[in-house]
C-alpha cells in the first residue's frame, strides 16, 4: 500500500461528546459495518463501556473511503478519554499523524478536550476541529466555532459541523481526513520500527499486540524482539485490524495492523514498547513508553470468605487483559485474606471491581482508597507507604511527602465562587485564572491527590451544576503534615478502616467515620466507644447506646433500695459483658465507611 493514501487519525473529545457514535457513523458510511443492524458504540464493546458512556480500552479499525478517484486508507485508532487513562491516549495519538478534534455544541471545550488537545500538539499532530451535535435544540454552534478560532487559530470555513446521531455532514469529514490530514512519513527500507499501542489477551491465542509501523516491514515467520525487555517471538499471523481480524502477508510502513506472537503475558507486551526483528533491527527504540504507574491503592476482599480462591482467579485473569493493574496479597484481621491493588485512578477502581463482580461473579469489598506516600525516617532511610497498615510510628518519621496534582478546572463564570471555595477547603494552591471567552474560565491548581480520590468529582459536580469538568497531571510529591488516623471500635483497631490524611482533616474526617459506624452497627447490651486516634491521642468519638432491658419491671411498690439493688446488679454485669463481649461488625459498616463524607 503506498503511504500517500494512508490516513492514521485518532479522535479526541471529553467523556460524553459524541466520540463513540461518531466512530459509529464512520464505520457505516466506509461498509465495515452494517448501516441498519448491530449494535451502538460498536468499538465500545463491553457492557461497562456503553453503561457508562465512557470509552475504557483503546481501540482500532481499518476503513477504506474513495475520494478524488483514489481508494485511500483510514485507520481510526480509537482513544479512552477519562484522565485515568492519559498514558493509553498518548501511545495512540503517537501512532497517528493526524488527530480529529470533537468538540459538543451544546457543552463546548471542557477539561479533557483542553489535556487531549496539548497531548495531540505535544505529538506534532494536525488537528482537524469538528463540532458535534448540530442537531441539538440547545446547540450554541456560534459559540464553540468562536472557542476553536480562539485556542487553535483556525478559519470558520476549517471548521466541519457534523451531527454523529444523525450522520449529517459526516461525508464532509471523511473527504477532510483525506484532504488535510497528512500521509505517514516511513521509510520502507529502513529496520522494522512497530509501536505497541494497544495489546490484550485472547483465550486461545495468547496476547494480541496492535501495532503501528513506522519504519520497515514485519511479516509472518519473522523473528522479533520486545525493547523494554528483549524478549523473542516469531509471528505466528500478521494483519489488518478490521471488525474481525484479516491476515496479511505482512504489514508495511504507515500501517496499522495486529501481531499474534505466541505472547504468554499482556505485561510482555506493555502499551508504548517497540517492536523489532530480532537480528538485524532498529538500534534504538520509539520514545514516550513508560510503565504505567498506579496512582490509587485500596485492598479488595472477597464479601464470603469461601471465594477467595475463586478471588485470586479472577484477579489473575483480569490482570491478564489490563496491564495496568497492580496487585499483591495481604491480610486482614477484620476482613481475611485478599489483595492491596493499584489502579491509574477512582474510574480504573471502579471499574476493576464491576468487572470482578460482573465477569467472575466474585462479591468483593474495598478499603478506603489511599494514595503513594514517601516517608522519610529518622535513620535517614526512605520508605514508600500505600497501605494505612504500614504507616510507622510518628516518632520514627522525619517527614512526610504525598503527590500533588496539576489541575485544570473549566467552569462557567458563575460558578467561579463555589468552585474556588470547594478548591480552598481541599488544600488547593491557585496557580493562575484563564478566561476561555466571556462565558467559561480555566481555573488551575495544585492540589493534593489524597484530596481528589475521595468525592471531589462529584462534590465539583454539585455545586456547578454538572457544568465544571476536571483534569489533572502528576506534579510532583511534596512534604506535608500528614497522619494515619485508626479507628477503634470498643478499644479495639479496626485496620482495614485506618486511613492517612492530612492533621487539618482527621477529627472531621474521624468524626464523619465514627458518626457513620454508629448509623450502621446494631445495638448491643452493653455500651460502644467509636472511637478515631492519632496515635494514642483521640480525635474525634460517637457512642452507640446499650439496648435496655427494664430490669424493674417486676417490681411492685416496695422500698426504692428494691429497684436500686436490681440497677446496680445490671450496671455490673454490662460492665462485666463490655470486658469480655465481642462487637459484632456487619460487612455494610466497611461500605459505608467508603461512603463516609470527607469535607
Amino acid at each position: 500500500m503506498r503511504q500517500n493514501y494512508i490516513r492514521n487519525f485518532c479522535i479526541i473529545a471529553h467523556i460524553d461528546h459524541g466520540k463513540s457514535t461518531l466512530a459509529d457513523r464512520l464505520l457505516e458510511l466506509t461498509h465495515v459495518i452494517d448501516i441498519n443492524g448491530g449494535v451502538a458504540q460498536v468499538l465500545d464493546d463491553m457492557d461497562l463501556e456503553r453503561e457508562k458512556g465512557i470509552t475504557i480500552k483503546s481501540h482500532a479499525i481499518r476503513m477504506t473511503w474513495d475520494y478524488k478517484g483514489e481508494t485511500y486508507v483510514l485507520n481510526l485508532i480509537d482513544t479512552p478519554g477519562h484522565v485515568d487513562f492519559s498514558y493509553e491516549v498518548s501511545r495512540a495519538l503517537a501512532s497517528c499523524e493526524g488527530a480529529v478534534l470533537l468538540v459538543d455544541a451544546a457543552q463546548g471545550i471542557e477539561a479533557q478536550t483542553m489535556s487531549n488537545l496539548y497531548l495531540a500538539l505535544d505529538n506534532n499532530l494536525d488537528v482537524l476541529p469538528v463540532i458535534n451535535k448540530i442537531d441539538l435544540p440547545k446547540a450554541d454552534i456560534e459559540g464553540t466555532e468562536h472557542d476553536l478560532m480562539d485556542i487553535i487559530g483556525v478559519l470558520p470555513e476549517e471548521i466541519i459541523k457534523v451531527s454523529a446521531k444523525t450522520g449529517q455532514n459526516v461525508e464532509l469529514l471523511l473527504d477532510a481526513i483525506c484532504e488535510y490530514l497528512p500521509a505517514p512519513k516511513g521509510v520502507d527500507s529502513h529496520p522494522p520500527k512497530a509501536l505497541i499501542f494497544d495489546s490484550y489477551y485472547d483465550v486461545y491465542r495468547g496476547v494480541v499486540v496492535l501495532v503501528r509501523m513506522f519504519d520497515g516491514s514485519l511479516k509472518k515467520g519473522d523473528k522479533i524482539k520486545l525493547f523494554s525487555n528483549n524478549h523473542e517471538y516469531e509471528i505466528e499471523e500478521i494483519g489488518y485490524l478490521g471488525i474481525k481480524f484479516i491476515p496479511q502477508k505482512g504489514l508495511t510502513s504507515g500501517e496499522a495492523g495486529y501481531i499474534i506472537a505466541n505472547i504468554k503475558e499482556v505485561a510482555d507486551a506493555r502499551v508504548g514498547d517497540t517492536i523489532t526483528l530480532a537480528r538485524g533491527g532498529c538500534p534504538e527504540a520509539l520514545g514516550g513508553f513508560q510503565e504505567p504507574k498506579p496512582m490509587v491503592y485500596s485492598g479488595i476482599f472477597p464479601i464470603n470468605g469461601e471465594d477467595y480462591e475463586n478471588l485470586t482467579e479472577a484477579i489473575a485473569k483480569l490482570k491478564l487483559n489490563d496491564a495496568s493493574l497492580v496487585y499483591e496479597k495481604e491480610a486482614s484481621a477484620a476482613l481475611g485474606y485478599g489483595f492491596r491493588c493499584g489502579f491509574l485512578g477512582m474510574l480504573h477502581l471502579e471499574i476493576v471491581k464491576e468487572r470482578l463482580y460482573r465477569e467472575y461473579n466474585v462479591p468483593i469489598i474495598a478499603t478506603t482508597p489511599s494514595v503513594r506516600f514517601l516517608i522519610k525516617l529518622k535513620d535517614g532511610k526512605d520508605i514508600i507507604v500505600y497501605n494505612p497498615i504500614d504507616f510507622p510510628d510518628p516518632t520514627r518519621i522525619d517527614d512526610v511527602m504525598e503527590p500533588i496534582m496539576e489541575t485544570e478546572i473549566i467552569v462557567p463564570t458563575d460558578y467561579i465562587g463555589n468552585i474556588m471555595k470547594l478548591a480552598q477547603e481541599r488544600r488547593g494552591i491557585q496557580k493562575n485564572i484563564q478566561y476561555i471567552d466571556e462565558k467559561r474560565v480555566a481555573l488551575h491548581y495544585e492540589m493534593p491527590l489524597i484530596e481528589i480520590i475521595f468525592d471531589f468529582y462529584d462534590k465539583l459536580k454539585t455545586v456547578s451544576r454538572g457544568y465544571a469538568s476536571m483534569d489533572y497531571l502528576f506534579l510532583e510529591n511534596r512534604s506535608s503534615d500528614v497522619v494515619k488516623v485508626d479507628i477503634l471500635i470498643n478499644g479495639e483497631k479496626v485496620d482495614a478502616m485506618s486511613f492517612i490524611c492530612h492533621v487539618d482533616k482527621a477529627h472531621n474526617w474521624g468524626k464523619s467515620v465514627t458518626e457513620t459506624l454508629s448509623e450502621v452497627i446494631p445495638k448491643h447490651l452493653f455500651k460502644i466507644a467509636l472511637q478515631a486516634a492519632i496515635g494514642g491521642k483521640i480525635v474525634a468519638r460517637s457512642t452507640i447506646n446499650a439496648m435496655r432491658k427494664d430490669v424493674t419491671a417486676k417490681c411492685y411498690g416496695g422500698d426504692i433500695t428494691r429497684k436500686r439493688k436490681l440497677l446496680e446488679k445490671q450496671k455490673e454485669g454490662k460492665k462485666r459483658m463490655k470486658d469480655i463481649g465481642n462487637v459484632q461488625v456487619p460487612q455494610e459498616a466497611f461500605l459505608a465507611v467508603l461512603k463516609a463524607d470527607r469535607e
